[in-house]
């Protein structure tokens, strides 16, 4: 049974409620077993201080649930997060006497227009997060695994250890596979999914892996573990940006973003924009002092963090 990974946008700690809490940075994670069905669930605990705590959290999900209890710029700028990650699946949760009628506005033309609204129950809220785990389907393809790290750290007795969300293809307790953006190659020594021991695991588990052949220390959030060939790390990138409706003018040459991409939240310059008559939708490049990891056809979300009010740019598709 494959895993159900949701994003929480709400009350401090709500998913406390609903699980068991693991890891907790930046991002925290709630855990959830019954019977074959897990859900992991996270929340991005440093924002609105830190927009990279939203981005981490959305780049993970496949599901969200929103908690509205008023209408501020905060959830202005999560639905926007959550339009440009593409999580189209979600649950909404109304407060106050709030109505479908007032959000409405907030939503029209993006992916939470498609969300549930279910009664504030945390009963409710759990039977169809479990109902929903459970009618996954396991991708059981056998394409290396790709999973980018989120958290890595030494233990005792073990070694080094990583936590990460397959985001495709198959990974093999004994595989071995290649650190990008080091080059290096190592095995995996062995696979956890919710404090089990498994031999293998499929898009959507979150996992802890051990790894044979790296110390803790040569690795950081973003780096990507896979045996996949079509793996690119690149200091420049050329694609089609799609900028929001919302953002007020063209972008300019030399303008500082950030570049969201699986775990990796990394500046970037904008070194060259070629307009075709709409600037909403040209063509940028964009150079990074750290390399970007990716595959063709990855789609990247673009933040600005000088705005004081919108800091949502839109997203590239790479070719």
């Amino acid at each position: 049974m494959p895993n159900l990974n949701i994003i929480i946008i709400g009350p401090e700690d709500f998913g406390k409620e609903i699980g068991k809490k693991g890891t907790s940075t930046d991002i925290t994670f709630y855990n959830l077993k019954k019977g074959e069905a897990t859900l992991t669930l996270i929340e991005p605990t440093r924002y609105p201080e830190k927009l990279s705590s939203l981005y981490y959290a959305a780049s993970l999900a496949d599901m969200a649930v929103i908690v509205i209890d008023k209408i501020t710029a905060q959830l202005g700028e999560c639905i926007l997060e959550l339009n440009c990650a593409q999580v189209s699946q979600g649950y909404l949760i109304l407060r106050n006497y709030l109505d479908t009628s007032q959000i409405a506005p907030l939503i029209k033309g993006t992916v939470i227009e498609q969300y549930k609204i279910i009664p504030d129950d945390l009963n409710v809220l759990r039977e169809a997060l479990l109902e929903d785990a459970t009618a996954l389907s396991v991708d059981q393809t056998e394409k290396p695994g790709i999973i980018p790290i989120d958290h890595h750290f030494n233990v005792k007795g073990i070694g080094t250890v990583i936590l990460g969300c397959v985001r495709a293809g198959t990974v093999h307790k004994h595989d071995q596979i290649t650190v990008h953006p080091l080059g290096k190659t190592i095995q995996v020594r062995s696979i956890q999914k919710h404090d089990d021991d498994v031999s293998e695991a499929y898009p959507g588990d979150r996992v802890g892996l051990a790894l044979k052949g790296i110390e803790a220390d040569d690795l950081d959030r973003g780096y990507v573990l896979t045996s996949a060939s079509d793996i690119r790390s690149q200091c420049e990138v050329t694609g089609t940006v799609h900028i929001i409706p919302y953002w007020p003018e063209p972008l300019k040459e030399q303008m500082i973003l950030y570049a969201g991409h699986w775990m990796q939240f990394l500046p970037c310059r904008i070194q060259k924009i070629t307009e075709n008559g709409d600037w909403r939708s040209a063509e940028i490049t964009l150079s990074f002092e750290k390399e970007l990891i990716f595959q063709s056809g990855s789609l990247v979300i673009l933040h600005y963090l000088e705005g004081e009010k919108l800091r949502i740019v839109g997203t590239i598709q790479l070719p």
